[in-house]
């Protein structure tokens, strides 16, 4: 802890510098407030252009929705915080040996998924994948595929994602071998091929201390696919711009059906609007605290402890129902998240951004200290000017993915 004379301003100079500039930035607030409020209900324009104001502004005053450079600063300087008390900025690299740089950002798929389905795992937890190169040419790789899926029983649809990615990055799921063929054929990325799980979608967040038996279950997220109730008037556009929720991420969901928007669905109908458990492409993410169980946490540690050198992250998995979540039973691993991953069930709308950033705190208090006891250890952090280079590296790479991914569309 800093004692506290280390910062001897006074406290009456503190007030009268900053005391200006608060009443500015609430003059300043509240005027944006005014002009959006008079342009949301006054401005001319269509229907659609009013919702549309209407979704910017749910985008910045509701935080499950802002975007990460106005989320993460606070986080940010908690992380720095951590880092002057352990006497290492990096530390946190070190809670996870197995991957590269803790799993800080770049982790092959692939990598983790072989490491996990050892000898001593039994593979029924794993979802079966392939990997495809890059380097194949088209009909290579489609013959790859189709292998894959015939030696494994399997048949459209498939999941088919970069073998490097983050937050949903290229991820698709295609229904067709034309619609394969097309995603190879654009694909910059080593590929994962996966299989398509049915069942409800769940990122449980895990982590052991190195040393200890048992792990512990540290959050539990139920990701849900949003939906649209056809009614027979309206069509698919009104029917995501009418919704309370839907509006927030209206652009988002208007894209994925922008050649349906004028479709209108029969009375009854529901329309998932989302098609992957990724927040920020437009899933629902709800606090599954309710379903932990001692059971689950066994098979947290059955699964975690046969993945050597993994002591932090969540795990993204499918369940057939959430009694088996609880049960520990039937779960198929899609993704095994490193350091930088979340407990998710921070963005369910009942919970405050307060709340968020205390659960934030936590899980990053908890990181340093399994970073510290594996420092004791032996494992070395990553260096900082070595995990800036690496962070621009995969940047860059994945820079070129959304480039590519937006040619796609």
């Amino acid at each position: 802890m800093v004692s506290g004379d280390v910062f001897s301003i006074p406290q009456n100079a503190l007030v009268s510098v900053s005391q200006p500039y608060f009443y500015f930035f609430w003059s300043l607030f509240l005027g944006i407030i005014l002009v959006y409020i008079t342009c949301l209900n006054f401005a001319p324009g269509s229907y659609r252009r009013k919702r549309l104001w209407l979704s910017c502004w749910r985008r910045l005053t509701v935080w499950e929705f802002w975007p990460l450079w106005l989320f993460y600063p606070p986080i940010i300087v908690y992380i720095i915080y951590l880092g002057l008390r352990h006497r290492c900025l990096t530390l946190f690299t070190a809670s996870n040996p197995a991957m590269t740089a803790g799993g800080f950002i770049g982790e092959e798929k692939s990598k983790i998924l072989t490491d996990l389905s050892g000898p001593k795992l039994n593979n029924e937890y794993l979802a079966r994948w392939t990997l495809i190169s890059r380097n194949s040419d088209s009909d290579h790789k489609i013959s790859l595929l189709e292998s894959f899926l015939q030696e494994n029983g399997l048949d459209y649809p498939v999941v088919l994602k970069p073998d490097e990615g983050q937050r949903g990055l290229g991820v698709a799921i295609v229904k067709t071998v034309d619609q394969a063929r097309t995603y190879l054929e654009q694909s910059i990325a080593d590929t994962l091929v996966q299989e398509y799980v049915p069942g409800h979608e769940y990122g449980v967040f895990y982590y052991r201390i190195p040393g200890d038996e048992s792990g512990h279950v540290f959050s539990i997220t139920a990701k849900v696919i949003p939906e649209i109730l056809g009614d027979g008037e309206r069509t698919i556009e009104h029917l995501i711009l009418d919704d309370d929720r839907a509006v927030g991420m209206a652009t988002i969901y208007l894209k994925r059906f922008a050649d349906r928007l004028s479709e209108i669905p029969p009375e009854g109908q529901r329309i998932p609007i989302a098609e992957l458990g990724t927040h920020c492409l437009g899933a629902i993410f709800l606090d599954g605290g309710h379903l932990h169980s001692p059971q689950l946490t066994r098979a947290m540690d059955e699964l975690c402890k046969t993945y050597e050198g993994f002591y932090f992250g969540r795990i993204d998995l499918k369940a057939p129902s959430p009694e088996h979540l609880q049960e520990g039973r039937g779960l198929k691993v899609l993704e095994v998240n490193g350091v930088t991953s979340e407990a998710t069930h921070i963005f369910d709308p009942k919970h405050s951004l307060l709340n968020a950033y205390r659960v934030l705190m936590e899980q990053w208090r908890i990181a340093f200290r399994i970073g510290a006891i594996n420092r004791e250890r032996g494992i070395k952090p990553v260096p900082l000017g070595e995990l800036f280079s690496h962070y621009l590296e995969v940047a860059r790479r994945q820079k070129k993915i959304a480039s590519s991914n937006a040619e796609k569309n």
